[in-house]
């Protein structure tokens, strides 16, 4: 145990909670088959923990303690349950107790090998019972640790929307086997948590909101589970290209990350610091989802973006032609504004600002957009070129203004002074 001051436990809490909350509720959910129920208990060894914590001290292993904790509150609900069930029965009714038929086994389960319960979890939140958009918010939250605004940022949806899904899908959930689909079940399944684990890799990559620019914990753990991912579908192209496209990006962090963690954008990295090890892995990837589907899927088309900077050695050597082309090609095949806009980008490298420029201003009245920070940023990297610098300070500031990560809004604010 180590003594620490309140506001320190504090800290240390947050951090084990944001690292370790997902496999403690998928560990709970395994037990009590409700993943609703699972997250109330997961958060009641966090009580726990805020109370005893500043008196006691912290344990040497934070993780384990919650981790035990919490599954020992389990295993009380899933007894009363059971005696409840029992006394029911004698006054001659029959009732079903969820969960209540693992409590035999529940202490022997505390010491058992239950394999890959991150995976169980994120399928379990996946299941289709629940309508897409449910899916992807509940897995965010359950498995990333995403707050519901991190999420509506995430989606470009309002936040009272995204916080009635998740209590929806938990609801819908109660009673759902936590495990891995098996056969004809597997196939259905991985578009939803291809898109979610790219999510959550996307949210450690860069960081919607919060301190820091990066949370390297979720990044890891999406392509940690990207990689399973392919030992459970080798066959499926885009399981491939799901993974490639997180090598290659991922390849960049070291590069991404300046003094004080203040984000370096790709023009400016050190393309020395890119992850070699990474980018064979990506590029190898790449190579598999190509050959088991020649007409690629989203992931893969993205994974063929971030090849062609892997590729090169530095801003001007990159080939922004065949990246533009690549974009249009999963414009049309996702329709989302998120892709046009990085179209602009690529179309301004290739031709000019100008005609970047021109497919931006298509965007103007997109609703999707209309809080998006990036936009504005865009657009000021193209005025800049064309010499409207006062028009590209303006935006640079709005940007700023709609930034919700405090290191992105620092580096926009520095470029809109350093124009003035």
């Amino acid at each position: 145990m180590t003594v620490m001051g309140d506001a320190e436990v504090h800290r240390t809490l947050d951090a084990v909670w944001r690292i370790e909350s997902a496999r403690i509720v998928a560990v709970l959910a395994r037990l009590v088959n409700d993943v609703g129920r699972a997250e109330e208990l997961a958060h009641d060894a966090l009580v726990a923990a805020l109370e005893q914590w500043p008196a006691d001290g912290v344990p040497d292993n934070p993780a384990a303690w919650l981790t035990t904790t919490a599954r020992r509150r389990a295993i009380d609900a899933i007894r009363r349950d059971q005696r409840l069930a029992r006394r029911t029965e004698e006054l001659g009714h029959e009732i079903v107790v969820p969960g209540a038929e693992v409590a035999a086994g529940a202490d022997a389960t505390i010491g058992d090998d239950i394999g890959d319960e991150l995976l169980s979890l994120v399928f379990a939140a996946c299941h289709p019972v629940l309508a897409r958009e449910a899916r992807v918010a509940l897995t965010l939250r359950l498995f990333g640790g995403l707050t519901t605004p991190e999420i509506a940022r995430a989606f470009l949806t309002p936040e009272p929307t995204v916080a009635q899904r998740i209590v929806r899908a938990k609801k819908r959930l109660a009673g759902v086997p936590v495990e891995v689909p098996t056969g004809d079940e597997l196939a259905p399944r991985l578009t939803s948590v291809l898109e979610v684990v790219y999510l959550v890799f996307t949210e450690g990559y860069a960081a919607t909101s919060g301190v820091d620019w990066v949370r390297p914990a979720l990044r890891a753990e999406a392509m940690r589970l990207g990689r399973v991912l392919v030992g459970l579908a080798p066959r499926a192209a885009e399981v491939h290209g799901l993974v490639a496209l997180m090598e290659l990006q991922g390849s960049r962090t070291r590069a991404r990350i300046g003094t004080g963690g203040r984000p370096v954008l790709l023009a400016d990295q050190d393309r020395t610091r890119w992850d070699q090890l990474l980018i064979r892995r990506g590029l190898a990837a790449l190579d598999i989802a190509e050959r088991l589907a020649p007409d690629p899927g989203p992931y893969a088309l993205q994974a063929a973006i971030a090849a062609c900077h892997a590729r090169a050695a530095s801003v001007e050597q990159t080939d922004w032609t065949r990246i533009a082309a690549l974009y249009a090609e999963l414009a049309d095949r996702t329709g989302s504004p998120v892709v046009e806009l990085n179209r602009a980008v690529a179309v301004g490298m290739a031709t000019g600002p100008a005609d970047g420029l021109a497919v931006l201003d298509a965007l103007a009245d997109e609703p999707a957009l209309a809080s998006y920070h990036l936009l504005p940023a865009v657009r000021a990297d193209l005025l800049v070129r064309l010499d409207r610098v006062d028009e590209a300070r303006a935006e640079l500031e709005r940007a700023a203004s709609l930034a919700r990560n405090d290191q992105e809004a620092a580096l926009l604010t520095a470029r809109a002074a350093a124009l003035g």
